[in-house]
């Protein structure tokens, strides 16, 4: 007898229920709709607790992994739920619409059971969350409302959706406390009209809002295609290499990348074994013979359908190349000079603390005073920055879980484990911690969030994250502000059980 536990009443009376079971389904649909969605992850650790202390088989269900309806991969927020409910002690995931009439069933299925593996292998490192006795009912207290208590900061990247005059008092009456300029899309004079907009706007309404400037980093794609998209069939060989002139362009056989300093890097630092992910990892190729220090033959392991100027990556290799492009030193020079001058300023792809030094560098070479600098702030997308994670926190100010390309490059099933860490870390050594990326990704076209979204950024703000970012959800997506006001209500939410709840992570050396 397995009860699903989709009324608030059920939490009042989960002892009887539990006399008479035999397992038990946090069935989070309802739940949700009936106790409120911001209030499910808080009840869910609770009945987890309660149900497995009794020797009860737990199921968690719906919205594990909501976007593989449509979809061939799930998304950080939905990786980081369902491990956190297997770290909770959940028995079981359940898969609905995703497996009855999704078009991706059989992957919904893998991927829940990688990510459940890779939780497993880690879960003796990890600590029980709950803190003293268990009460279930506590999951039926009064949701938090007043946003006055609120201490974790929403971070709202700008665009399109979100930068015009009508919309930036709209997203600060929201609940915005940062907003992030992404210097990735600095052009026309758009920076030059919106920062100092921000500035008036929150000035009139009497709000502290602060602004992060983000560096681009050195970015890795493929060239231009020749003709059409080309097919990679897995076990094909190509040769990948540095374009030789203008027209050395992608065509079957080879794969090219424009000669800029960075990619001619990354083509050198390859050797015979060495993985290259492209297009966010959907494909992989392999290095089988370095014929030269531009130029390689590769065999395809993941094959796909190869388009234009798509990103690639380089999990195992620490690239020997400058941190900031000429466009990043540009970048940073115009953010460094704004009044009143900007809080943080993001340095993408950081490795090694020698990177983040360039822009200290700069700083010197423009002579701004120790007032006027704004914290530095590592982008972690790489795993060397693991390794190098002293030499990077002792040039840093803040710190940013960035787990998109994070995700690529260490593999979005080992991100959740990893978060934790460095936010551990980050805070013990005193920096002010954002964590992005697929935060409430499905608000880029619905206005309200799913549960294993309200679900990942509670568990970030228990883990101890200082601040929550929207990336495409404010800049781009359909409903910026009510994507603003998700977090914030979620991050409100989840304050106000800080006290029953520790943090996963122990301290971390």
């Amino acid at each position: 007898i397995c009860p699903k536990i989709e009324k608030p009443q059920a939490l009042t009376n989960i002892d009887g229920i539990i006399a008479k079971s035999e397992a038990l389904m946090v069935a989070r649909g309802d739940l949700g709709v009936e106790l409120g969605v911001d209030r499910v992850p808080f009840a869910q650790k609770l009945l987890i607790k309660k149900a497995k202390d009794a020797g009860l088989f737990v199921i968690t269900a719906t919205q594990m992994v909501e976007s593989m309806i449509e979809q061939p991969v799930p998304t950080r927020a939905e990786v980081s739920d369902l491990q956190n409910a297997i770290w909770d002690g959940s028995d079981a995931v359940m898969l609905s619409g995703e497996a009855a009439s999704g078009k991706y069933p059989l992957e919904a299925v893998r991927a829940e059971a990688a990510a459940a593996l890779e939780a497993e292998s880690v879960k003796d490192l990890l600590m029980p969350r709950i803190v003293g006795d268990v009460c279930v009912d506590e999951g039926n207290k009064l949701q938090e409302m007043d946003d006055s208590k609120r201490r974790t900061k929403v971070v709202a990247s700008l665009g399109p959706a979100s930068w015009s005059e009508e919309m930036i008092p709209k997203m600060i009456e929201a609940g915005t406390d940062i907003f992030r300029l992404n210097c990735s899309h600095r052009r026309g004079g758009d920076f030059e009209r919106v920062y100092p907009l921000i500035r008036k706007t929150a000035a009139e309404m009497g709000r502290k809002v602060e602004v992060l400037g983000d560096l681009q980093g050195p970015k890795f794609r493929v060239a231009e295609l020749e003709g059409e998209p080309v097919m990679l069939n897995n076990g094909d060989t190509f040769e990948f290499g540095i374009c030789k002139d203008d027209n050395d362009n992608i065509r079957p056989g080879r794969i090219t990348m424009k000669p800029t300093i960075e990619q001619k890097a990354l083509v050198k630092a390859c050797q015979p074994g060495t993985a290259l992910l492209i297009e966010d990892g959907i494909m992989e190729v392999k290095v089988i013979e370095k014929l030269s220090d531009t130029e390689l033959k590769v065999e395809v392991v993941r094959g796909g359908k190869l388009k234009a100027r798509k990103g690639v990556n380089v999990p195992d290799v620490e690239i020997d190349c400058a941190a900031l492009t000429e466009k990043d030193i540009e970048d940073a020079e115009f953010l460094l000079q704004l009044e009143p001058p900007i809080e943080y300023i993001c340095v993408s792809f950081a490795q090694k603390g020698q990177d983040l030094q360039e822009l200290i560098d700069i700083m010197d070479r423009l002579r701004i005073p120790a007032e006027k600098r704004p914290k530095i702030c590592p982008k972690i997308e790489k795993p060397q920055a693991f390794t190098n994670i002293e030499g990077i926190i002792e040039k840093s100010q803040a710190l940013m879980v960035a787990r998109g390309d994070l995700g690529v490059e260490l593999g979005v099933y080992r991100c959740p484990f990893a978060q934790k860490l460095l936010i551990q870390r980050a805070k013990q050594a005193g920096l002010f911690v954002i964590t992005a990326t697929q935060m409430v990704e499905s608000m880029i076209e619905a206005p309200v969030p799913t549960r294993a979204e309200v679900s990942d950024l509670e568990n970030a703000v228990w883990d101890g994250t200082d601040a929550v970012m929207l990336s495409g959800e404010a800049a781009s997506g359909k409903y910026p502000c009510e994507a603003v006001m998700a977090e914030a209500s979620a991050a409100r939410e989840a304050e106000s059980v800080m006290h029953r709840i520790r943090p996963a992570a122990p301290s971390v050396v």
